[in-house]
């Protein structure tokens, strides 16, 4: 057996560019949190992170429960656990059995002033918080519903040695942002469906560039992080650029080139293949209907040239076309009105559906990991 990623979720600073995302702290607060898990195994542990803390984290209880069956979570044998700022924290394993596609609860107590939490900004779930612990509560005594994830970064499963996973590497399109809340109808959701061996596990950050920082670090830099320490994975599914092209504009950056994408996810490329992976890249998809303080006729296009270079180039291994399986045929700059979410930048579910579509699953073959 060996232990690998059933879930994994992409964190930020809430420190930097407060503007574009919603940072909380707790104090004396119980947040419960449903984890929807891309694998399953026959034990769990929970990886917690405190990466961008500027006070030691702390923990005095936590649980986590399949159905309702709800075990203490312990860290080196106590229930108590601090996180050092800048660090993550691993719990003993579990022996709690999940298959993939289940949800997995997870309840942390909290008891002091923790500060801006790190976090996920836009999971397409919410997070309940509750006065006082209640990490053992059924039914939880919820006073406040919020969007985020708080202070998780994955859990690992206990798997078969055989087991190999794929990640989704980029931005909102994979991160959920549109889909309907709590009903897990991301893309990778429905590409995991789509599936009979294998999963795949989403870091997928809303705001992400391929090049610059801004929400969350730039993908170049969290490629090692949230990419290669993933163990038995295989293949790395990519969708950025959309964020690269329209944020330069809110933010009043100078614009990217086409060159620069094309370096950018030609290194991407580069890594991946050093690293032993498979790399399946999608078309950069469509945003003409963002309005003007993101979509500009010059960003719009950049996007056409590098999508013409994505579907030619053999820098990869596979492309997968979401631009042309969401497009408006009348209006390719524009998603499909039946695909949008309302704002002309993000996909609705069937959107999100059509996405996971987009990749042929003869290209995403998960066979036993060489890694």
């Amino acid at each position: 057996m060996i232990w690998t990623a059933g879930f994994r979720t992409a964190v930020i600073s809430p420190y930097e560019h407060l503007q574009l995302s919603r940072p909380r702290g707790f104090a004396d607060q119980t947040v419960r949190q449903v984890l929807h898990m891309a694998g399953g195994g026959e034990a769990v542990r929970v990886r917690l992170t405190n990466r961008y803390g500027r006070t030691p984290l702390t923990v005095a209880a936590a649980t986590v429960a399949v159905g309702d069956t709800r075990v203490a979570l312990t860290f080196d044998g106590a229930e108590r656990c601090v996180v050092a700022a800048g660090e993550e924290a691993v719990s003993d394993p579990v022996d709690l059995s999940i298959a993939a596609g289940a949800d997995l609860v997870v309840s942390l107590y909290l008891p002091e002033e923790t500060g801006l939490a790190t976090y996920s900004h836009m999971p397409a779930e919410v997070a309940w918080i509750a006065d006082g612990n209640h990490v053992a509560s059924s039914p939880f005594p919820a006073a406040e519903q919020v969007g985020g994830r708080f202070y998780i970064s994955g859990v690992d499963v206990l798997a078969p040695p055989d087991t190999s996973i794929a990640v989704a590497f980029g931005d909102s399109w994979f991160e959920g942002v549109g889909t309907t809340t709590s009903a897990n109808r991301r893309s990778v959701d429905f590409l995991n469906r789509r599936l009979t061996r294998g999963w795949v596990v989403n870091q997928g950050i809303a705001g992400n560039r391929l090049l610059r920082d801004e929400i969350g670090e730039h993908a170049l830099a969290r490629f090692d992080r949230d990419v290669l320490s993933i163990p038995a994975l295989t293949h790395v599914l990519v969708h950025l650029g959309i964020n690269d092209l329209g944020l330069p504009v809110m933010l009043g950056e100078p614009p990217v080139t086409a060159d620069d994408l094309v370096e950018g996810f030609t290194a991407l490329a580069d890594r991946a293949h050093r690293a032993g992976l498979r790399i399946l890249v999608a078309t950069i998809g469509p945003f003409g209907g963002a309005g003007p303080e993101i979509s500009t006729p010059q960003g719009l296009a950049t996007r056409r040239a590098v999508n013409d270079w994505i579907r030619t180039t053999d820098a990869f291994d596979a492309v997968f076309d979401v631009a042309r399986a969401v497009a408006n045929p009348d209006a390719p700059d524009y998603i499909h009105p039946a695909l949008d979410s309302g704002d002309g930048m993000h996909l609705n579910d069937r959107g999100a559906e059509a996405m996971a579509g987009a990749v042929d699953l003869d290209d995403l073959v998960l066979g036993p990991s060489v890694r």
